[in-house]
């Protein structure tokens, strides 16, 4: 089996509690915030919105604009926390369209919307949460939010159509998967770092690197979901496991697996990625274990953490820089976790 790369910068030991001790304040105010718009929306899907914002998990993507914005400890910025609402918005959304497609019964640990209320009245809700995050971005004096928004709602969309498309196919390269993660993923990671640095007054040279290392940061974050949904706990993580191979959806840890399986074994599990026999989860988790798939997939995610990283090296003496580095670190921890408990 190989062994999964050492990580250019070691781990620090409670990462995740550090990091987000210092958001306490701002993810309370953006949670009062979050809940205030419920107004806004029509009496008869308030619940259903609130059911949404009730189900979203660490808000590792409000975390991400607060923390590109980072001054120092002190007064919340307005704008950070409408702007860190706009995207928790879209990716609200996206979630709840994920889960129709993915046909997924648990999300944080409760019924996804597409089982609480129906997958026709779920879609439509996606669609009413992608509209209010347009409408708050509207609420800026200029239109630059606004334009990065759509541009990136537009993206992450671009991104969940292609992999629709691509559902119970094998014909998909590397290259494809990573194209996908891109759009559907590390767009909002990106868009996030890039709004929270620009309307805290940074430099542009400054809210780019941001950007690039939100975009790589995203990647990392989505192929290790992607390993999760395979080498994680159920009660653990809070939603349906193995979705990706009953939903056809072939991402890295099966295309690693593909590659080192016997012909007749990788034929098999072409049939049941594209639907022609039944998903045999707990056989392709064995084959994973016997054949260094954890291994490979985690190096991935470590690989893209170090291209993070090197987008602030130039920027040490920013305040946001050591915290950004916090979130590698805690996605770093939970590579290492997640292997610990195999």
């Amino acid at each position: 089996m190989s062994s999964v790369a050492s990580p250019a910068v070691s781990p620090k030991p409670h990462a995740f509690a550090r990091v987000f001790a210092l958001l306490t304040p701002h993810l309370a105010e953006l949670d009062r915030y979050l809940h205030g718009q419920l107004g806004s929306f029509e009496p008869e899907i308030r619940t259903m919105v609130d059911y949404c914002i009730d189900t979203s998990g660490k808000r590792i993507r409000p975390a991400l604009t607060f923390l590109s914005g980072w001054r120092g400890q002190g007064q919340v910025q307005a704008d950070l926390v409408r702007v860190a609402a706009v995207v928790e918005l879209v990716h609200l959304a996206t979630l709840v369209h994920d889960d129709i497609m993915d046909d997924a019964d648990v999300r944080r640990s409760r019924r996804t919307a597409a089982r609480e209320y129906g997958p026709t009245a779920a879609v439509l809700l996606g669609d009413a949460l992608f509209a209010h995050a347009l409408h708050l971005a509207t609420q800026f004096p200029t239109t630059e939010v606004c334009a990065a928004v759509s541009e990136s709602t537009r993206r992450v969309c671009a991104g969940e159509i292609v992999q629709t498309l691509r559902r119970r196919s094998t014909n998909i390269t590397r290259a494809d998967y990573q194209r996908i993660v891109d759009l559907k993923t590390a767009e909002l990671f990106r868009v996030s770092c890039h709004l929270g640095a620009r309307l805290a007054g940074f430099p542009a040279a400054f809210v780019d690197a941001a950007s690039h290392f939100g975009r790589h940061l995203g990647i990392a974050y989505q192929i290790y979901d992607d390993l999760v949904d395979f080498f994680g706990e159920e009660k653990r993580i809070g939603k349906t496991l193995g979705t990706d191979l009953a939903s056809g959806k072939l991402t890295l840890p099966l295309l690693v697996l593909l590659e080192r399986l016997p012909a007749a074994e990788a034929a098999a599990l072409t049939s049941e990625v594209s639907g022609e026999r039944p998903p045999q989860l707990a056989l392709r988790l064995q084959q994973m274990n016997e054949l260094g798939v954890f291994e490979a997939v985690a190096q991935a995610v470590n690989e893209e953490v170090d291209t993070a990283t090197s987008a602030l090296r130039a920027w040490s003496a920013e305040a946001p820089t050591p915290l950004l580095l916090g979130l590698g670190d805690v996605l770093r921890e939970q590579v290492q976790s997640l292997q610990a408990r195999r």
